[in-house]
């Protein structure tokens, strides 16, 4: 079986650099986009040019959407020169854009009716990473239809996961993205701790970056497939017991400065008060007194 022709529709920040992976791509790329200089590079290179969505899906059988939300992705899909006007039945309509898991089932249901295959196949790694074809990509949908989209997805990631049905794509992105903005708010809450302790924040920034990239990060500790309390004998307890004596030390280390400076550490009470239950093990003796 030859390989299908991919569309692309959305040639923006993350879109774009996400359609120039697919410009190889053996079965040819059409794109769409209503701002015509954001098209002409792709049709310069050799991509074919779609004027709306409906004129993409005569063309292409798997089709990817990066637009900016949910009123885009439905107007995309559904509006009146959708995709659904003309998409055949078996065409692929992949979302990328992060939308909201009923808005994605609510769509996997509609294309149903017209015989579509939808999935909801958010991305995880910026623009940088689609730029050097790295992007995690986490598919919901039918194991027919992640099959289908495996080979054109590896043009710009690295790893593709099914999450499961329609829908699971997305619960899995906002599952990634509440770690990564939680941590955003902890290091703003460091920045100010470490500002107040008369630091430079800029070399902080520069270790902190430097130690994630050696020992991974929150990830780091995303080792297990259940979050249930560790039983006694289980191969993670002694690790992870260790990771909250440490966690809880620093820590409190960290709110006895804050309140020295007068700095308030909301994050870092709550991460106090969680660390050990949330991973698993319980509090120590030292923090349940």
């Amino acid at each position: 079986m030859s390989d299908p022709k991919v569309g692309f529709i959305g040639l923006g920040a993350m879109g774009a650099p996400m359609a120039k992976r697919l410009l190889d791509w053996p079965g040819g790329l059409a794109v769409c986009d209503v701002r015509a200089e954001a098209v002409r590079p792709y049709t310069e290179a050799g991509a074919d040019a779609a004027d709306s969505p409906a004129r993409l899906a005569e063309q292409a059988t798997i089709i990817s959407v990066a637009v900016v939300n949910d009123e885009q992705v439905r107007d995309v899909i559904t509006g009146p020169e959708g995709l659904l006007r003309s998409g055949a039945p078996g065409t692929v309509v992949a979302v990328h854009s992060t939308i909201s898991d009923r808005t994605a089932e609510e769509l996997g249901a509609e294309c149903a009716t017209h015989g579509v295959e939808f999935v909801d196949a958010p991305v995880s790694g910026g623009a940088p990473g689609a730029k050097k074809g790295t992007l995690a990509v986490m598919v919901g949908g039918s194991e027919a239809a992640f099959e289908r989209v495996l080979a054109p997805f590896g043009c710009f990631a690295d790893l593709v996961v099914h999450a499961g049905p329609v829908g699971a794509g997305t619960r899995m992105k906002l599952a990634r993205n509440l770690v990564h903005f939680i941590a955003f708010t902890a290091a703003s809450e460091a920045q100010r701790l470490a500002e107040a302790a008369g630091l430079d924040i800029t070399v902080l920034a520069k270790v902190v970056r430097h130690s994630d990239a050696v020992t991974g990060g929150p990830g780091a500790i995303m080792l297990r497939d259940r979050t249930a309390p560790i039983e006694e004998g289980d191969f993670w307890l002694p690790i992870l017991r260790h990771v909250r004596d440490l966690g809880e030390k620093d820590l409190s280390l960290a709110l006895e400065l804050g309140a020295r400076l007068d700095i308030p550490l909301p994050l870092a009470e709550l991460a106090l008060e969680r660390l050990g239950p949330g991973l698993g093990v319980g509090a120590s003796e030292r923090q349940s007194k």
